[in-house]
This record gives C-alpha cells, sequence and structure tokens, in this order.
C-alpha cells in the first residue's frame, strides 16, 4: 500500500542538489548486493571487512548475507535498513537501485550505487575503484542530490485495486498481440486529450533516461521539478512528448485495447480492463544519492550515452 496519497507541497529542497555536501557522520551502513550475488560475494566480502575495519556497524540485508556468505555480520531486513542505517551502499546495477529505492523511500537512508551492472546511471562507483572512493566519501568528501517518485494506483469501479511507487516511470501498454490503445487523459481535473498508440509514459526526471528517452522523450535534468509524458508510437504524430509541473495529477483512462496493462519501473505488474483509470502524481517522498566528490550530472551524460565517441569541432578543422 502506498503511504497518505495527498500532494505533496511544492519543495525546490527536494530536488536534485549535485554540489551541496552531506554532513551526516556515517555510523551505520548496510550493504546489499544484487541477487543473484555469486558474481560480487568477493566484492560485498571486502567492503563488508573495509567497513567493519573503519570502525562502522555493518548491516547486511538478509538474502545478501545468505547468498553471499556473510551471515558473521548482522543480518537485517529492508525495513531495519530504513530504521538502523546511516547509509546503504548497493553493488549492482541500476535495476537493483531503482527496486532499493522505491523500498526504503519513505525511510528517507542515501543511497551509494557501486556498478556492477551495464549501465549505472544510479550506481556510478566502479568496481575498480571502490575502496579509495568510498574512504574519501565515508569520510565526508560526497555530493548529494534528491531525487523525486511517483506514486500511482488503479482505480476500478470506483475502487483502488492496486498501488505502487515508481523511481522511473509508470507506464500503460498493449499486449504484444493486441493492437491500438485508446487512452483518455486529464491533467489537474481537465481533457487534455484522447490518444491512439501503443501506450504512454510517464517518467520522472530520473526516468527521462530510460525508456522515456528511447520512445522519443526529452531529457530532464534532475533538478528539474517535471514529469515527462510520452506516447509510445502514437497514431498521429502530433501527440508529441510534453512536459508538466511535479505538482500535476494525471489521469489516464482506458477507452478500448486489449490485454492492456501498467507497470511500474518494469517490476510492479497489473492487468487493466476497459474505463480502469490510472492516478499518477508525485510522491511525498525523495530519494537520496549520495556521490564521490566532483561527481557531474553531464559528465555521466557523456559517458553513458557517448556523447564523448565524436570529435569536437575544433578537432574537426585541424
Amino acid at each position: 500500500m502506498l503511504p497518505n496519497s495527498s500532494h505533496p507541497t511544492s519543495n525546490p529542497s527536494a530536488h536534485a542538489k549535485p554540489s551541496a555536501p552531506f554532513a551526516k557522520a556515517f555510523r551505520s551502513i548496510a550493504l546489499v548486493g544484487k541477487y543473484p550475488t555469486v558474481g560480487n560475494a568477493p566484492w560485498l566480502a571486502e567492503i563488508a571487512a573495509f567497513l567493519q575495519q573503519s570502525g562502522r556497524t555493518v548491516l547486511i540485508e538478509t538474502q545478501t548475507a545468505l547468498l553471499g556468505g556473510l551471515d558473521a555480520y548482522t543480518t537485517v531486513s529492508i525495513e531495519q535498513i530504513g530504521q538502523q542505517a546511516d547509509a546503504a551502499i548497493l553493488v549492482g546495477g541500476d535495476g537493483t537501485m531503482l527496486g532499493l529505492a522505491r523500498q526504503l523511500a519513505p525511510y528517507a537512508v542515501p543511497l551509494i550505487g557501486i556498478n556492477q551492472g551495464r549501465l549505472g546511471f544510479m550506481t556510478d562507483i566502479p568496481l575498480d575503484r571502490v575502496m579509495p572512493v568510498l574512504t574519501d566519501m565515508l569520510n565526508g568528501k560526497v555530493e548529494s542530490e534528491q531525487r523525486s517518485l511517483l506514486q500511482g494506483e488503479v482505480v476500478r469501479d470506483g475502487q483502488v485495486i492496486f498501488q505502487a511507487l515508481a523511481f522511473n516511470d509508470v507506464v500503460v501498454s498493449r499486449g504484444a498481440g493486441a493492437g491500438m490503445l485508446e487512452l483518455r487523459v486529464e491533467v489537474d481535473c481537465r481533457f487534455m486529450y484522447n490518444q491512439r498508440s501503443d501506450g504512454l509514459i510517464v517518467a520522472t526526471p530520473t526516468g527521462s533516461t530510460a525508456y522515456a528517452l528511447s520512445a522519443g522523450g526529452p531529457l530532464l535534468h534532475p533538478s528539474l521539478g517535471g514529469v515527462v509524458m510520452v506516447p509510445i508510437a502514437p497514431h498521429a504524430l502530433s501527440n508529441r512528448p510534453i512536459v508538466l509541473p511535479d505538482s500535476s495529477d494525471i489521469l489516464i483512462e482506458v477507452i478500448n485495447g486489449r490485454e492492456t496493462s501498467v507497470n511500474f519501473d518494469m517490476q510492479s505488474l497489473a492487468s487493466l480492463q476497459l474505463r480502469d483509470r490510472i492516478m499518477v502524481r508525485r510522491s511525498q517522498h525523495t530519494i537520496t544519492f549520495l556521490h564521490p566528490a566532483g561527481w557531474s550530472y553531464f559528465a555521466t551524460l557523456r559517458e553513458k550515452l557517448h556523447w564523448n565517441e565524436y570529435p569536437s569541432v575544433e578537432g574537426q578543422l585541424k
């Protein structure tokens, strides 16, 4: 179940502040690994030993401890991490970080991501530099930023039948063998349009570099208080992506289509029927990411989107 669904008050401090120092002491640190942990078990063990030797209390998430052979440490549930940890370190990829971020959102535990995946938009510390980087970060040389989440619910015949949080996006889409969907969209109780398409993406600024980008949506800087709606293969080319204030209440109604579903970060899924309504708004929770000193969002984009693979204009003129 979602927490209180009342719309959060706009709070500029809740958005990204990449240059802001993070002053909180790191006394108790949780460690979470990607499942299965066969490949990263040695790294988890090394990081846990490093944290313990530095005088921190080390908490190992239950499944991570079981699969990684770390049961000599204190094992805790995700809820206990939220209650006890000053920060949580994740060894894995962006998909694993998405799941952890949603679970820890109500507890405001800062997250540090060590990348063992392919992209690393959110897990931005490379494994080959983990120890020196962690040493600096745990000594206070960090940059923090806060990112928004979406909360959504499916309403059928006036009753809420499904609720979930999304860090990246809420996606309404057709089944593989079905034809186009027809969706009716309202924003803040005002009719926007009826859209025929393969589906509709509602994404946070974080999610603007995920499915929304593949569907032709714009990149949103994490500090923006916005939400982007991106049609998936729309029937009319005039149906374009649009950026809305993150104070918006978005209602999507299924008018026509078969095998329709809604998913939250591609992990939580609900099957839809005609006249089902999907309500989407910004969550009252935010996620705090901790990055190494000198971290830059633009440097991340250059690396992950390969902007740096092309010669500069100056280079071409020489």
